[in-house]
């Protein structure tokens, strides 16, 4: 009879050990969801700060070996690299192991994960809609998760009891969870995650060369949008490069129908259609009243909120 008290993953690997990776290592270990948590990264530097956090009791960067008594693997990598990834670490799975991720574009992930995985190894993927613009093992907290959304996103004919598996680990680091198709996924992620990035980084970059006409008034006397725009815009550019160039037709889509209602927006302006304005910004203002009221923000001003606070770390035991 399996013990009620043991773990729910007995190994788990981290693939990539920034914000989401970090955090993730530290809800396991915070919530008891793993008994040992391996951390795999290329990057020496990063390997240093995870032996000298604590947050596994392996780190290295060798992925064959790091992955090869691995329960959960979930790759924390950019999206462009989940492929290659998957690609030298399949032959090292065990059977019975489960692979996960964390990317926000999932059906080029699903195309360049998949067939890299033997048989016997379950793949679902996931996207926790969660995040900071801080980046690096330090950033992590182990409430990152807690009260937002994962989204899973199971391809056709994949294993149920693994897909309950990653539901009931996701749910253990506190997110609300719910299933869709890669591609549905996708076009929903284009309108409320990637294209708000894009035009973050877009307006971020005029001011930039605005900058040097206006004397360095820009930066001097941003208000509360711009600053919003500025966090949004500091956010990883790896990652972000990968989330535009995997999932181009629907950000395309989405940018398409955005510029569209812009250009009206533009005309309503001209023509001075104060009625037309006014019915819009009625219309955005119910938008924001409504992710306030599902929990997913606070009603607060941003600028100089304070970063939420993680519960004390447990440490991994001793040897």
């Amino acid at each position: 009879m399996p013990d009620a008290d043991a773990p729910l993953i007995d190994t788990l690997a981290i693939v990539g050990l920034g914000l989401i990776g970090s955090s993730i290592a530290r809800g396991a270990r915070q919530y008891g969801l793993a008994r040992r948590i391996v951390a795999i990264d290329r990057d020496p530097g990063v390997l240093e700060r995870v032996r000298a956090l604590g947050l596994a009791e392996t780190a290295t960067a060798e992925i064959a070996t790091g992955v090869a008594e691995a329960d959960l693997v979930i790759l924390c990598v950019p999206v462009g690299a989940a492929g290659a990834v998957a690609e030298a670490m399949g032959p090292a799975l065990k059977p019975g192991a489960i692979v996960s991720d964390v990317g926000s574009v999932k059906a080029s992930v699903v195309a360049a994960v998949a067939p890299h995985l033997p048989e016997g190894v379950a793949f679902v993927p996931a996207h926790p809609v969660a995040g900071t613009e801080y980046s690096g093992p330090d950033a992590g907290f182990s409430t990152l998760f807690s009260g937002r959304w994962c989204i899973l996103t199971p391809p056709e004919g994949a294993d149920s009891e693994a897909t309950a598996r990653v539901q009931a680990f996701w749910e253990g680091l506190g997110a609300i969870v719910e299933s869709m198709t890669p591609e549905h996924h996708d076009l929903v992620l284009a309108i409320t995650s990637h294209v708000p990035h894009l035009i973050a980084y877009n307006i971020v970059g005029t001011a930039a060369d605005l900058e040097a006409v206006t004397q360095s008034e820009v930066i001097k006397f941003s208000a509360g949008g711009f600053r919003d725009f500025t966090r949004i815009a500091a956010s990883d550019p790896t990652m972000w490069r990968d989330v535009f160039l995997t999932n181009k037709d629907a950000v395309l889509e989405m940018l398409g129908r955005f510029n569209e209602d812009l250009a009206a927006l533009a005309r309503a302006i001209r023509w001075g259609d104060g009625d037309a304005l006014h019915e819009l910004f009625t219309r955005t203002r119910a938008i924001r009243k409504g992710i306030v009221a599902m929990g997913q923000e606070t009603a607060e001003a941003d600028f100089g909120r304070a970063r939420p606070v993680a519960a004390p770390e447990k440490a991994p035991p001793a040897a």
